[in-house]
């Protein structure tokens, strides 16, 4: 089972997005692009999918670029996957149940309630929780790299 990067570059990108817009102006795909060293063509396949299904609006003209489609406590990951055509399935079968030449294997069972599991999980992380951890991530790694009062009294 493997999430492709169709999926997890629409990821990245959708937070990015959400990372860039707080003030309200649009952010174009070459800013993610660059931000997140990804292909700009791959991004405009994604983005054009994610606009599809709501996820996020385009701006166009000069200054235009791309928004949020809905809040950000209301896109959850499993929606960002679901919107470019991917699938975390782990059957060996696609979900077909004709993983053997006699039909279902032994566990199918099992892989297709692991899948399910994972699109649960998926289901419940939106993109302002992803925006929370990343926030809370960042100020550690400042707190990590603030002098300390007796680090700046020594000096």
């Amino acid at each position: 089972m493997k999430l492709t990067t169709k999926g997890r570059y629409a990821v990245t990108a959708m937070l990015d997005l959400s990372l860039q817009t707080d003030g309200g102006r649009p952010v174009t795909i070459a800013e993610i692009a660059e931000r997140q060293s990804l292909s700009v063509s791959y991004l405009e396949q994604l983005f054009s999918k994610l606009r599809r299904h709501g996820l996020v609006h385009s701006i166009r003209g000069p200054g235009g670029g791309y928004l949020l489609g809905c809040k950000a406590e209301d896109i959850h990951v499993a929606r960002i996957i679901n919107a470019v055509d991917e699938k975390v399935d782990a059957t060996g079968c696609g979900g077909k149940e004709n993983c053997t030449n006699s039909g279902r294997c032994l566990t199918h069972e099992l892989w297709q309630n692991l899948s399910e599991q994972i699109h649960v999980f998926l289901e419940g992380i939106s993109l302002a929780d992803l925006l929370d951890n990343h926030k809370r991530e960042e100020s550690v790694i400042s707190l990590r790299h603030t002098p300390k009062v007796s680090d700046e009294l020594a000096s």
